[in-house]
């Protein structure tokens, strides 16, 4: 009997602004694989992700989760999801922790701070716990949000543009993580500009082009 794969889009098509994007897009995800998304500027890649993520409807096609469509298993997909868009949604006034608290808080997950100053530690946030995000620079407020994706339980992670605003501690950061995520049975989907050097099997597709091995 085969296998259900965790994710499937089927012929998805979108339009932004009257110009196609993309349309007839096909490709699926299954437990712990990683699936990059790639394409020259204005392509589509956030439109599918937010398709992909239920933030937007495609003009045709659908999106599955476990073979049935994520507006059928909304909990659950939404439970067993976490999605990262390319700007950071850190408020200004809250405290590093504090941040990360209202992010979980929109998952319904109750975590303690001693677990939560472990995941900034391992971020490279530790001692940040009450700096407020005011006082971030570009690149600690993506730690915050990496500091959530480490915590948030999800199975999948969509992830666009993961990598923007890190230096290079925090690039390497980021594809360990993927890599440690993966190897614990979870699944990635990413958009990025940049070479991410993963020591895993990956796929990508190119949009406008059929699946490719990466």
């Amino acid at each position: 009997m085969s296998v259900l794969p965790m994710l499937e889009a089927q012929s998805l098509e979108c339009v932004r602004d009257d110009r196609l994007l993309f349309n007839g897009l096909s490709f699926s995800v299954a437990e712990s694989e990683v699936l990059q998304i790639e394409g020259s500027n204005g392509c589509g890649k956030t439109s599918l992700l937010r398709i992909i993520c239920g933030l937007r409807l495609a003009e045709a096609g659908q999106v599955l989760w476990h073979g049935e469509k994520i507006q059928a298993s909304r909990e659950d997909y939404y439970a067993s999801m976490v999605y990262i868009g390319h700007l950071p949604c850190i408020k200004a006034e809250l405290t590093v922790l504090e941040n990360v608290r209202a992010l979980l808080d929109t998952r319904s997950l109750a975590v303690t701070d001693a677990i939560i100053e472990t995941a900034l530690a391992k971020v490279g946030l530790a001692t940040y716990e009450d700096v407020p995000g005011k006082a971030l620079s570009s690149g600690q407020r993506r730690r915050i949000l990496l500091a959530f994706v480490e915590l948030s339980q999800a199975k999948l992670w969509i992830l666009d543009e993961p990598l923007t605003a890190l230096d290079v501690q925090g690039v390497a950061l980021m594809e360990s993580m993927i890599i440690e995520h993966r190897a614990a049975g979870g699944s990635v989907i990413f958009t990025t500009h940049h070479g991410m050097q993963l020591d895993c099997n990956m796929r990508s597709i190119q949009l406008g082009r059929q699946i490719k091995e990466s």
